[in-house]
């Protein structure tokens, strides 16, 4: 106990012990389904604080989780028995107008983010769920409503502030340490505690044309086969999402649709998908950019249960959209979205950074959201199911989300694992960092 109030002197932020009180608001995640009862929660409230804690745990080999937004669907940002970093008290956000550029701190939230640089008629790529950190999330990649018109969060990086294993304070940049740069870009939490992101913000009116369009599921397969065929031409300003859900007891199709420009133009340049076949519902309309980021929220509130697995989709072939149609059947459904790739980040080279799959089109995720856990069972074998049938579709999958074994995960960084391993070995030789989609350090 003398080298915990030791630790907790030396810092600005709190130390939350099992039996403080505030422990167990301290220890919460997103996931309702993630239960764990760490031996110490450090809340951190600067970079030396994160300094302190991360020499503390590897001097006594403690099991060391990291949480922003504290989102990670397994629960990758908290531990039993170990340490959790906490790096929400950090969630400071500065606009540089003549810069374009936001510095935000490694706890704050996307919500955060978009509020400031939005507020500035600027914007990065973000993803759809406000309360999410801006670190696990850029970290493994970064998609969101634009990152077909602008990249990726990793796309949009421009330096990034760590702490590495050893509790050194590194920054990371194309001119200082590219190789931890370029690994951060999507090898996740593997390289250490990254306290500020500096990222590049673009102009952009929050004025967008957006909404949603949906059918019975019988209908399903011919959208998606006219939606295959035009999206190889959509410009990069748009973004779709179909989807798959039950509403009273009814299977359901439909898109999810962001033109992220003027809305005479978006309407225009949807209008083919739109006049395909009328919708059952249609809620297309002009709208705000700002509005849509944040109708997730409630839905995918905090303390509700999640399961999910996803995996990218390459092509919409016929085999593809019979089987993502033809599976969708029985009990206990999931939910199934897509987010929408290409444009932008297809354009950039496959080892330019971590994140490999540059090729893809779609992100498929497959979830169960709901609230009462004698539903659990049933919810997760639904996942796995449906999972299962589409998985020979799938090419690697969003390290952001899922939770794989050891031999998928190096397989998912394909050719770019050999380097990725080089530089965990480099800033973390003893795998302090290993509540993640797991780098294993070169020998």
């Amino acid at each position: 106990m003398a080298a915990v109030r030791e630790l907790a002197d030396s810092m600005s932020g709190a130390i939350y012990l099992p039996a403080d009180e505030g422990y167990d608001a301290a220890r919460k995640v997103w996931n309702g389904m993630i239960d764990k009862r760490p031996a110490m929660v450090a809340a951190c409230s600067s970079p030396a604080d994160v300094q302190h804690c991360v020499t503390f745990a590897r001097e006594r080999n403690l099991l060391l989780a990291v949480k922003g937004g504290g989102h990670s669907y397994p629960g990758k940002s908290t531990c039993d028995n170990g340490m959790m970093i906490d790096l929400s008290p950090m969630h400071a956000v500065a606009i540089d107008t003549r810069a374009s550029a936001a510095t935000v701190q490694g706890g704050a939230l996307l919500g955060h983010l978009d509020t400031a640089s939005l507020a500035q008629g600027l914007v990065t790529t973000a993803g759809i769920v406000s309360h999410t950190g801006v670190g696990g999330f850029t970290l493994g990649g970064g998609m969101g409503r634009l990152d077909r018109r602008i990249g990726l969060a990793i796309d949009n990086l421009l330096s990034a502030t760590v702490v590495t294993a050893d509790g050194q304070v590194r920054h990371a940049s194309d001119d200082e340490n590219p190789d931890l740069f370029w690994a951060l870009r999507g090898g996740g939490g593997n390289f250490g505690v990254v306290t500020e992101f500096v990222y590049r913000l673009h102009p952009f009116d929050d004025n967008v044309y957006a909404g949603n369009i949906q059918y019975p599921i019988e209908q399903a397969r011919h959208m998606m086969t006219v939606f295959a065929e035009l999206e190889q031409t959509m410009p990069d300003a748009v973004n779709v999402e179909p989807y798959l859900y039950v509403a009273d007891g009814q299977r359901m199709f439909g898109f999810a649709i962001l033109y992220a420009g003027a809305p005479e133009d978006g309407e225009r340049v949807l209008q083919p998908l739109l006049a395909a076949k009328k919708p059952e519902f249609n809620s297309m309309k002009p709208d705000t950019y700002s509005r849509w980021q944040t109708n997730a929220d409630e839905y995918l509130g905090h303390g509700k249960l999640n399961y999910l697995k996803s995996g990218f989709i390459v092509e919409l072939t016929p085999s593809f959209i019979d089987a993502f149609v033809g599976n969708y059947e029985g009990d206990e459904l999931p939910n199934v979205w897509y987010q929408h790739l290409g444009g932008a980040t297809s354009r950039i080279a496959g080892d330019a950074t971590a994140y490999a799959h540059r090729d893809v089109r779609f992100n498929l995720g497959i979830d169960a959201v709901f609230t009462d856990a004698a539903e659990t069972e049933a919810r997760i074998n639904s996942v796995r199911r449906y999972h299962q049938a589409m998985e020979p579709y799938m090419k690697g999958y969003y390290t952001n989300l899922n939770e794989e074994g050891a031999e998928k995960t190096w397989g998912n960084y394909g050719p770019n694992y050999p380097r990725l391993s080089e530089v965990k070995a480099r800033y973390d030789g003893e795998n302090l960092f290993r509540l993640n989609a797991n780098i294993m350090p070169a020998a």
